[in-house]
């Protein structure tokens, strides 16, 4: 998950302008690159444009601020995106033991005394840290609903939206849990 992370980053702080080229080798396989190979009928891939917004200072010469709408503010909080992700919407989640790993996305990042808390049925889950990735233990089968807070202190300043979780772990009375037959003597 790591790997791809770094991957999608690496690929998202490439120059706006690079162009990329698609061609197929001589074994048929698709390949694109940044750089037209010789002797090869490669054609130009035209990318979408990135999504971005606006910085806070764009927003603050713009004649808006936090301020401005309080009701707004009071719902967003200090954070403009607050979720979890990385979750599966329609499938269960096999988790054997009840162990996987919970993402969080926080933008802007999250400031220094500020901690994330994740929520299990509405209820603090393990130690709040600074950790976008959060590692839940043990986690009984059936539905969950997971969400995210951010705390300063004891108070709480945000909340993301909860999102249902399906946890699929082995039954221990499944019969791959009983022990095999010890094959009969032969006479």
């Amino acid at each position: 998950m790591r790997l791809v992370l770094a991957t999608i980053m690496l690929a998202a702080a490439l120059p706006v302008t690079a162009q990329i080229y698609q061609y197929t080798d001589a074994k048929g396989n698709l390949v694109y690159t940044d750089r037209p190979p010789l002797g090869a009928d490669a054609n130009s891939v035209e990318l979408q444009t990135i999504n971005s917004l606006p910085s806070s200072t764009n927003r603050a010469t713009n004649g808006q601020s936090d301020t401005d709408n309080s009701d707004a503010s009071d719902q967003a909080g200090p954070y403009s995106q607050l979720q979890l992700i990385g979750l599966p919407d329609a499938e269960a989640l096999r988790a054997n033991n009840g162990n996987f790993t919970v993402q969080v996305t926080i933008i802007p990042d999250l400031v220094s005394p500020h901690r994330l808390q994740l929520l299990v049925d509405g209820q603090a889950y393990g130690t709040a840290s600074a950790a976008t990735s959060i590692q839940v233990t043990n986690l009984a089968r059936g539905e969950h609903r997971l969400a995210v807070q951010v705390l300063a202190g004891e108070q709480v300043l945000q909340r993301s939206d909860e999102q249902t979780l399906s946890v699929q772990r082995v039954h221990t009375g499944s019969p791959a849990f009983q022990p095999k037959p010890s094959p009969r003597p032969k006479l």
